[in-house]
């Protein structure tokens, strides 16, 4: 089962890799099974503070393998990918995904389950569910709306037009782009930042941005003031070891 896809933990960071570089790291159901599997083993593990996605060699991953479609994927239910990823977007901790290279349709769909993207200089994006004659059943029409807005998103998904890591920061897609020579680096880097801050803060915006979303303003806020989880086990470690450095 890690064959597909590796998980590496360091310091609180979690990377998994889809592990196909030969096939683009494809994503067949082998690798969603394997992914599904770390993802389960995470939703109760104390030890990570910050999930992160990555592909092996040249790329994130060029989408979902069209020679498993071809010959009629078999999947445990149907909507078993799309459940897959929703587990994947509920994981308490950030999830992040590093885009390098190609992240096309189902990679993208797999990128837009995390809590944003950041991307290196050559990363390509793109929707190419049309290009196919197919539609999404991993969350695309949801999350890319959601994400760059429905004109954008709709004029993605009716081009299937592909676009660099540039125009994927203009238009919301990714929160940030590094020179490619740098990535790996200022993806360690950023990691460490995230995990440096509470994970009980973390896990509660979470939940709070979750249950809020699409609400009226005066419905979240409300939500936020009477439902909010107030403040974490941390909190007075955290003021103590300031007030000490401060000092």
């Amino acid at each position: 089962m890690a064959g597909s896809v590796i998980r590496e933990d360091r310091a609180g960071v979690c990377t998994l890799t889809f592990n196909r570089p030969d096939k683009l790291n494809a994503l067949s159901v082998e690798v969603f099974e394997t992914l599904r599997h770390y993802v389960e083993a995470l939703q109760h593990d104390d030890s990570i503070g910050c999930v992160m996605l990555r592909g092996a060699g040249k790329c994130f991953s060029a989408g979902h393998d069209l020679g498993d479609i071809g010959t009629g994927e078999v999947v445990p239910s149907r909507g078993w990918h799309n459940e897959t990823l929703r587990m994947l977007e509920r994981l308490p901790m950030p999830v992040i995904a590093a885009v390098h290279g190609h992240c096309y349709t189902g990679a993208l769909e797999v990128a837009l389950a995390c809590d944003f993207i950041v991307a290196s200089s050559d990363a390509r994006f793109g929707d190419t569910h049309a290009k196919w004659a197919l539609t999404p059943v991993w969350g695309m029409s949801q999350r890319l709306p959601r994400r760059v807005g429905i004109a954008t998103a709709k004029r993605l998904a009716f081009t299937s037009e592909m676009f660099g890591a540039e125009e994927a920061l203009r238009i919301g897609l990714v929160e940030c782009v590094w020179p490619a020579e740098e990535f790996d680096a200022r993806v360690d880097a950023f990691s460490a930042v995230v995990t440096a801050n509470s994970r009980f803060s973390q896990a509660a915006y979470k939940r709070l941005f979750d249950a809020t979303d699409g609400m009226p303003m005066d419905a979240g806020l409300q939500w936020e003031v009477f439902r909010g989880e107030g403040r974490g086990a941390d909190f007075l470690d955290r003021v103590t070891a300031f007030q000490k450095r401060k000092g």
